[in-house]
């Protein structure tokens, strides 16, 4: 596998640049089909949910064993958290497969404008044309996805040690997927294969766990959730720009790049 290129940038700072991206002149336009996406699936659920909090939180501590009832001061806040957490990634999963075809032109034309070099057959008609390849790495994501989340909810089944320890395996779980799901937009369009991305972003593990658990944490807080979908594209693509595209990209975009400098 090839090696990626080294960079000092942490994960925090792409996330604090995709801020900054989303709001530059000739991307703005395609940042509004996703998040206006986000604002409605996301916004309805988060509403949804908090008016269903009241009702399920004490249906669930009723299952808490007698002998554990001295751990309620903690149990509680730890039951809401688990299922922001899993909410909250549920339905931005949901999101992104809507968004999916957006995010990936988004990505595209956010790169081009990074690099100075478009990528070749851009834009809506071939987004269109792009649609079925791009669900079918979607599906490729989420069978990858299930199984490893499967096995974490069962955890919560084990009175008391699933209760404490699951919030926290299901956060981190949820900043490596994030962190996955985000970057593959940029990879896609270069038609890196899922297994290679995989190995590509595990060389910067600790990088892209920072940039997911921001998602991860942005994408449970009000409002703020609401715009995180396209910022966590901008994000991600910076760093596919940075740390990946030279050793990454399609060789035809390599050539083209090439080219485009000797006939200077």
């Amino acid at each position: 596998m090839a090696t990626v290129q080294p960079t000092s940038y942490n994960g925090i700072h792409y996330f604090a640049q995709g801020w900054k991206l989303i709001r530059l002149p000739g991307i703005r336009r395609f940042v509004v089909i996703p998040l206006l996406i986000n604002i409605i699936l996301l916004g309805g659920a988060f509403t949804w949910l908090f008016y269903r909090l009241n009702e399920w939180i004490p249906r669930l501590m009723s299952h808490v064993p007698d002998w554990l009832q001295w751990l309620s001061y903690l149990l509680w806040p730890l039951t809401v958290l688990s299922i922001v957490l899993v909410f909250s990634y549920f339905f931005s999963t949901i999101a992104n497969w809507v968004a999916a075809p957006f995010c990936g032109l988004l990505a595209e034309q956010l790169e081009g404008r990074l690099t100075g070099h478009p990528l070749p057959d851009s834009g809506w008609l071939a987004l269109v044309k792009d649609i079925p390849r791009i669900m079918k790495r979607e599906w490729q994501k989420l069978a990858w996805y299930l199984p490893r989340a499967l096995g974490l909810l069962l955890l919560y089944f084990i009175p008391g040690f699933g209760q404490t320890v699951a919030p926290v395996l299901w956060f981190l779980f949820s900043a490596w997927m994030l962190a996955i799901q985000y970057c593959d937009y940029p990879f896609d369009n270069h038609k890196v294969s899922f297994q290679k991305m995989l190995g590509a972003l595990r060389q910067h593990k600790t990088a892209n766990m920072q940039f997911g658990a921001l998602v991860s944490l942005f994408t449970m807080i009000p409002l703020l959730n609401l715009a995180i979908m396209p910022v966590a594209v901008c994000g991600a693509t910076a760093m596919w720009v940075d740390r990946y595209r030279q050793q990454l990209a399609m060789p035809a975009v390599r050539s083209a790049e090439v080219k485009q400098v000797t006939s200077r």
